[in-house]
């Protein structure tokens, strides 16, 4: 007998098993959290009413490990990080039902920090809808995520606010591409090729709903063809999303080729479902009163970000949010 002749009900057998698996991890998880969240409010109290400190609650973990040693765990440290897990969420009624839902692992990378309430529920979003592992949690919050993704919603183009779909949060207004390991001097090939040897380490940076169609999408208007750097879809959106790469500063005559690439893809390429294509203009450098003044005339939905081979400082990225949230304050005061 060839396994080949059964493969459709082998695997619907394997997908009952693996859904099994899953939902027993869920509820195993959910049932940890609870516990802890028990523990931790359990010595919040006793701290706050009977002085607890470290001392008792050292000698707590000794006992626990010594009455019961098949318990793992709790020790000193973890207890008083289950203290700050319930004191931290205790009463914020919209993030408890979240925490839950992932490991205590990236529980504790999301508690630590000094982290908002708005950057906290980010996260804990994130890594739902993304499963993240440990490494891809701690990537995206040393990359600052939550940061870029802020300034690239307050600049998007007032053609994407427009689009039907919901596109807040999608984009970002500089995109991190350390894991790609480029050189500071590289030419725009060598970005292409470094971007889809890892694939999913830019589908990661660039956030959950992208799939890849291929590099350098040809496509044919008249009796030429033209070439597409990197072509995308995204499931959330329902759309095409060209990436065109330039390694140097944005030009506003950059944004010209970018917008015929988009009118052909909506013309030739686009299905009657899909919503209008959008484009992702990805710069080494980019003068945000440049890129502002190109996109007031633009009708197509472009985003002009740019891009970074190293980390960027967390500090300079919440400065900039500040700076932003300040002037579109200031703004809206004038009208």
């Amino acid at each position: 007998m060839k396994i080949e002749n059964h493969k459709d009900s082998f695997n619907e057998v394997l997908t009952l098993i693996q859904k099994a698996r899953q939902v027993a991890y869920t509820q195993v998880n959910q049932v940890l959290m609870e516990l802890y969240w028990s523990v931790g409010e359990y010595v919040f109290h006793k701290t706050n009413k009977e002085n607890w400190g470290k001392g008792i609650v050292e000698e707590l973990a000794i006992y626990i490990k010594k009455e019961d040693p098949s318990i793992g765990g709790f020790t000193t440290r973890n207890i008083w990080r289950m203290k700050q897990f319930y004191e931290t969420y205790r009463e914020n009624s919209k993030l408890t039902p979240l925490v839950s839902q992932i490991s205590w692992t990236n529980n504790l990378i999301i508690l630590s920090g000094n982290k908002s309430d708005d950057e906290k529920e980010f996260y804990l979003k994130e890594t739902i809808q993304n499963n993240y592992s440990k490494r891809e949690l701690e990537r995206q919050i040393a990359s600052s995520v939550y940061e870029r993704t802020l300034l690239g919603d307050k600049k998007l183009s007032s053609i994407i606010e427009k689009l039907p779909q919901k596109t807040k949060g999608v984009f970002k207004d500089t995109y991190v591409l350390e894991l790609l390991g480029l050189p500071r001097q590289h030419k725009e090939k060598d970005l292409q090729s470094a971007i889809v040897s890892s694939l999913k380490e830019f589908i990661l940076e660039l956030g959950i709903g992208f799939a890849f169609i291929g590099q350098e999408y040809r496509i044919s208007v008249g009796n030429k063809d033209f070439y597409i750097d990197l072509l995308f879809t995204h499931r959330h959106l329902q759309c095409l999303v060209a990436i065109e790469l330039k390694i140097g500063e944005f030009k506003p005559s950059d944004l010209g080729q970018l917008e015929f690439y988009l009118e052909a893809l909506d013309r030739d390429v686009k299905t009657s479902h899909e919503n209008p294509s959008i484009g992702i203009l990805l710069c080494k450098e980019k003068d945000d009163e440049i890129v502002e003044y190109a996109l007031s005339r633009s009708l197509s939905p472009t985003v002009i970000a740019n891009y970074e081979t190293e980390l960027i400082p967390k500090k300079l990225l919440k400065r900039k949010v500040d700076e932003l949230c300040k002037l579109y304050e200031n703004k809206g005061a004038k009208k």
